[in-house]
């Protein structure tokens, strides 16, 4: 199975306990060890968590993170964002810089994206996704998310 790159929202919902998420979320440390989050989803889960000023969560989230593996921004995953910019400017469809930034750091390290935002990835060529939606077909024994 390819390893993954949970988003910010499907991390968000894990926090908030839905129960298929955690079950998902544990089969894949099972498998692959650790769960892969980048930078940008790290910065835009604890900005949102101060700015709520929620200690308890952000405590809970650093600790999550400590034990998981945050992927940096490289001159690789720029230069890969780069170019899903400029391809997406020709095109007319623009994506939010944050998006393009996570798309970037997922090619380059070569993980599907899990999302639930599927409207603005699914624009982005390079990229290997997975919706959250498809994870009620674990129970008809269909295709799994990857985690």
């Amino acid at each position: 199975m390819k390893p993954a790159l949970v988003d910010t929202k499907i991390l968000s919902l894990f926090f908030c306990n839905q129960p298929l998420l955690i079950e998902n979320f544990n089969a894949y440390i099972q498998e692959d060890g650790k769960i892969n989050i980048n930078i940008i989803i790290y910065y835009e889960i604890v900005g949102g968590l101060k700015h709520r000023d929620a200690q308890k969560q952000l405590t809970s989230f650093l600790e999550f993170a400590s034990y998981n593996i945050i992927l940096p921004l490289t001159t690789d995953s720029t230069t890969i964002s780069g170019d899903i910019y400029a391809s997406l400017r020709k095109k007319g469809t623009p994506v939010d810089d944050i998006d393009i930034l996570i798309a970037g750091i997922a090619s380059a390290n070569d993980l599907i994206l899990v999302t639930n935002n599927r409207r603005d990835f699914e624009k982005i060529e390079c990229l290997e996704i997975e919706a959250n939606k498809r994870a009620n077909k674990r129970a008809n024994n269909r295709s799994p998310l990857p985690f």
